[in-house]
């Protein structure tokens, strides 16, 4: 069987969807996927033992500049890619209206969520078969059913398998660096600066080094700021998917904020420490061994909202990550990778 995924974005969700293709290659012997994804990711499917074709399109950069993106012949290239091959299931994994006119463009049995599950309601009328399944769960677990009601067994209970075999690390043993995940778009989820300069120089205290990826130029400033005040901190080149996941399977730990690196290094079995203030992780945790979710403890958290609206008396900004102070977070860290390090 054949089947075509639509999953574009963000790293985060694609990550999460990684279990129900383990869950189907299980249930269903030889079934393979093709897989739409946004071309930022198109590094992550292809990880995926049944995983044969990645086809990326640029949906993101295309509603910026959608004349260029039609003269330039890109869209059309990405049109015929996805109408190559006839599939027995499309399944749209993202229920928005932007995945779903990329399913309807796909040729085969399309499926989706109802109207009431999808995220955008009038999405479910792109789809020949739509399920309802019920909100208010983990988004992979949603996944999980969704992929088993589609295609016609029963979802598993058991723990996601994201399908990704982790690397032993070069040397044969974990390095004695600790990775920052310290940056991502929603400004409400960003730890304060000087709280990332007062937990390396803890980090450093315990006899360990920070590493430090980055995307983009503020990324780059805050590594900057981090290395000028304390020991032992490498900013890491800008790297692709596939060289930071080298980074992070090498890594004694790491320390992040709800963002796609952070999950990344959950689905590769790394130890991980997440800081949730201005969100939560009962819809969006990635189960998994070796992690640890650090919570805030404040009156407006957790808001869901992208900017931190709180104009109350504060120590930081945002105001919710009073309650997680850098000597809390590392406590709290350094347990989990000396009790990982111990198994």
């Amino acid at each position: 069987m054949k089947v075509l995924i639509v999953k574009t974005s963000s790293l985060g969700d694609v990550l999460h969807t990684l279990p129900a293709l383990t869950d189907a290659a299980l249930a269903l012997p030889g079934i393979r996927f093709d897989w739409v994804v946004e071309e930022a990711f198109a590094e992550i499917p292809a990880w995926h033992p049944a995983v044969d074709r990645v086809i990326p399109v640029a949906l993101r950069r295309w509603r910026k500049h959608p004349l260029q993106a039609l003269r330039s012949g890109e869209w059309g290239r990405s049109r015929d890619a996805l109408r190559a091959d006839s599939y027995a299931r499309i399944i749209d994994a993202q229920g928005l209206l932007k995945s779903a006119v990329l399913t309807r463009m796909a040729r085969g049995t399309r499926c989706g969520l109802d109207r009431a599950s999808a995220r955008e309601s009038l999405a479910a009328l792109a789809y020949h078969e739509r399920y309802a399944i019920p909100k208010g769960q983990l988004a992979i677990e949603r996944l999980r059913q969704l992929f088993a009601a589609a295609l016609n067994y029963e979802a598993p209970a058991k723990a996601p398998d994201y399908g990704i075999r982790r690397a032993s690390p070069p040397t044969g043993r974990l390095s004695d660096k600790v990775v920052f995940v310290h940056g991502t778009t929603w400004s409400s989820k960003l730890w304060p600066d000087e709280y990332w300069v007062q937990l390396a120089q803890l980090v450093n205290e315990a006899g360990l080094g920070v590493q430090l990826p980055w995307g983009s130029a503020r990324e780059l400033e805050r590594a900057q700021k981090i290395s000028g005040a304390a020991k032992n901190v490498e900013i890491l080149p800008k790297m692709d998917l596939a060289q930071i996941a080298q980074v992070l399977t090498s890594a004694r730990g790491v320390v992040g904020i709800d963002t796609g690196l952070t999950y990344l290094a959950i689905a590769l079995g790394v130890p991980t420490a997440t800081l949730y203030g201005a969100t939560r992780p009962e819809f969006m945790e990635m189960p998994g061994q070796g992690q640890r979710y650090i919570r805030a403890d404040f009156g407006c958290s957790p808001c869901m909202a992208r900017t931190c609206s709180y104009r109350g008396e504060s120590v930081v900004q945002p105001a919710c990550y009073q309650t997680l102070p850098p000597d809390t977070v590392w406590r709290a860290a350094g347990e989990l990778f000396d009790a990982y390090r111990r198994a």
